[in-house]
């Protein structure tokens, strides 16, 4: 059943993707473009989801648990530390030069644009590259000696 719905959900989410446009790069980057072609479209399906998501997880958050885990699976500290501010700088700029966010990139792959899958390897393999910096032992300075 969490199989299931996990499906389900990806679908829904999915079908608003590209529903609302915004599998198309060039629309994404028209956004971006203030003083050219400016498309506000992209903000309007940011409202929207947040006019969705903000009730739904008031109404999650307030059962005791999830309905197929044992917990919540939430942050445990609200610190803004260099790897939160990376990323996102990261996640930034990736989505300004091609115009892809993974949530809509995923299922611009049904398109078959070559451009697309291309973008979801380079985005594979960054998850992969952060796996892999993440086990390297981290650098400190040595202590001074006594």
């Amino acid at each position: 059943m969490r199989l299931l719905t996990a499906l389900l959900i990806g679908l829904v989410f999915g079908s608003g993707i590209a529903v609302s446009g915004m599998i198309d790069p060039a629309k994404v980057l028209n956004f971006f473009d203030i003083a050219g072609q400016w498309d506000p479209s992209l903000a309007f399906v940011m409202a929207g989801a947040l006019a969705v998501a903000i009730p739904g997880y008031r109404i999650v958050l307030a059962r005791r648990a999830p309905a197929y885990a044992p917990r919540f699976q939430l942050p445990e500290t609200r610190r803004i530390d260099p790897a939160l501010v990376g990323g996102s700088a990261l996640f930034g700029i990736g989505w300004g030069i091609a115009g892809f966010c993974p949530g809509a990139a995923l299922p611009a792959l049904g398109t078959g644009i070559p451009d697309v899958v291309l973008f979801v390897a380079a985005l594979l393999a960054g998850i992969l590259a952060a796996r892999g910096l993440k086990r390297l032992p981290r650098l400190s300075p040595t202590p001074p000696s006594a």
